[in-house]
């Protein structure tokens, strides 16, 4: 325990200096920017800042990349404070409250609230993320090429539950998706697959130009063929909060905290998950529920502190066992993959002191969102009055910028324009880009975990199905699978319901 605080100390120390202070600023900077546009999400940010940090250092790349991402989760509260619109699908639990208090002129005393909140919270899911994820990842240091097989295939399965309603399509993109990784040379002998006599795809399909098609292209082509412009609420009273105000809500800011954190413990639950679960457990205890969807602070405070929290919820399975739990984590857990540095049991010796340089890139990221969501307020809603139609290609500009810089090729450009494209018609049919990424992340994992055991087992296929952690991740995997399945879903809600019933009358007639 001693050494873990003194390196996490040795990493709060090796962030005070102004080059990494201005890379977090910048970041979240960016970020904000991006979350305050509408249609714009922290998943797009995070692909299009890969490519441009792509030539910094591992350490300076994800903290730009962090604080991205918590700076556009805290940026969409604006559009939904300021113009009924989230800013990113975290934000929406914000507008009934946000909005509404912005109508009654208290724009900015929702502001204030709603930073305030991301701020206490962040810095929650901090403590968590400090205190779990060293502790989650020595569990899974016991793990071997059987083991991370099935963890990559449950990463796989997420896939369906990871983003939309619909859990066949996020199957089957997963799917494409590690269809797509195993394009070129295969990493046990380099044996050609899927290119058809193409040399170009020999070295497969690269994970940037794949980044930025899925997210930046296709967006550009999403939001040009939908646009949309909506007239925001002027800010009339002052964003900076009241610390009373602030502190009578403590309940609400810790049991929005827990709820986020444990959301984003659960792969495949998103942030707003969070803020969803978290608004409706402060609406069951709140005295003032009448309130709620009318303006309630309770009601804003929850749902901001409850998205924020899941951040670093999502950082820990993420970090520590290589299964990212939202889609924006899941482009965050592929942006380290490039820089070197791969999530999961073998981090912890590979890059010990990373999961604590982790704890301290997001502890900036929620002073820099403090210092941007109190005293840049007006300065970064003028963003809001850039169109549409002059925004979009400067986007392209940076996705073709980037699909060329990752590695000098002409190909990439044209892989990244190809996939964009297919990306664009696949989301107007309701195929999320998330399980896409998923698939290409744990794709290379899952193929050499698979022949790697069929290797040291002699082709056995009994070793994936006998070993204690294989046989508990095969089973939940399966059951996962099968939870999607009417019949068996209705099984499984009767034998819960009989034996809930069962244990209220045992305790009924003990007491």
């Amino acid at each position: 325990m001693l050494q873990g605080l003194s390196d996490l100390g040795h990493a709060y120390l090796g962030f005070l200096n102004v080059t990494t202070l201005a890379y977090g600023l910048g970041g979240a900077f960016v970020g904000i920017v991006m979350g305050i546009l509408p249609g714009l999400s922290a998943t797009l940010a995070i692909a299009l800042l890969t490519t441009l940090t792509i030539k910094l250092q591992a350490n300076d790349a994800i903290l730009v990349l962090i604080c991205s991402y918590v700076g556009a989760l805290y940026g969409g509260s604006r559009t939904a404070i300021l113009l009924n619109i989230p800013g990113t699908a975290a934000n929406a639990a914000s507008c009934a409250d946000g909005y509404a208090l912005a109508q009654q002129g208290q724009a900015g005393r929702a502001i204030g609230i709603a930073t305030s909140g991301a701020f206490v919270s962040t810095l929650f899911g901090v403590l968590c993320l400090a205190a779990f994820t060293p502790t989650l990842a020595e569990v899974a240091l016991q793990f071997g090429a059987f083991e991370f097989f099935w963890l990559a295939l449950f990463g796989v399965t997420m896939s369906g539950s990871i983003v939309g309603d619909d859990p066949l399509k996020g199957w089957l993109m997963g799917l494409l998706g590690l269809f797509i990784a195993q394009v070129g040379q295969e990493g046990l002998y380099a044996y050609d697959r899927f290119t058809f006599g193409w040399d170009e795809l020999s070295g497969g399909i690269a994970l940037i130009p794949a980044l930025v098609g899925a997210f930046g292209l296709a967006e550009v082509l999403t939001t040009l063929a939908h646009p949309v412009e909506r007239k925001i609420i002027d800010l009339k009273d002052s964003v900076l909060p009241r610390f009373r105000e602030v502190a009578q809500y403590w309940r609400t800011v810790l049991r929005s905290g827990v709820i986020g954190v444990l959301t984003g413990l659960l792969p495949g639950v998103g942030e707003d998950a969070g803020a969803w679960m978290s608004y409706a457990a402060a609406k069951a205890v709140s005295k003032e529920r009448d309130m709620f969807g009318k303006g309630s602070i309770d009601g804003l405070m929850a749902a901001e502190t409850g998205d924020m929290s899941s951040i670093p919820g999502h950082m820990i399975p993420t970090l520590a066992l290589g299964i990212p739990g939202s889609a924006p984590s899941a482009v965050l857990m592929a942006a380290m993959i490039i820089h070197g540095i791969q999530p999961g049991p073998m981090m912890l010796i590979e890059h010990p002191q990373f999961v604590y340089q982790v704890v301290a890139m997001t502890s900036l990221a929620s002073i820099t969102i403090l210092l941007f969501g109190l005293f840049g307020v007006r300065p970064l809603l003028l963003v809001l009055k850039v169109k549409r139609s002059v925004l979009m290609p400067i986007v392209f500009l940076l996705c073709t910028v980037g699909a060329f810089a990752s590695a000098s090729r002409l190909f990439d450009i044209y892989a990244m324009m190809a996939i964009g494209i297919g990306a664009f018609f696949l989301r107007r049919r309701g195929y999320e880009m998330a399980p896409l990424v998923l698939g290409l992340v744990l794709g290379p994992l899952l193929d050499k975990s698979l022949r790697r055991g069929l290797v040291l087992s002699d082709g056995s296929l009994a070793p994936f199905f006998t070993r204690p952690i294989s046989i508990a991740f095969a089973t939940v995997t399966i059951f996962t699978i099968l939870l999607y399945v009417p019949a068996f879903k209705a099984v499984v809600r009767g034998i819960t319901g009989a034996v809930g019933r069962g244990l209220k009358h045992l305790f009924a007639r003990r007491t």
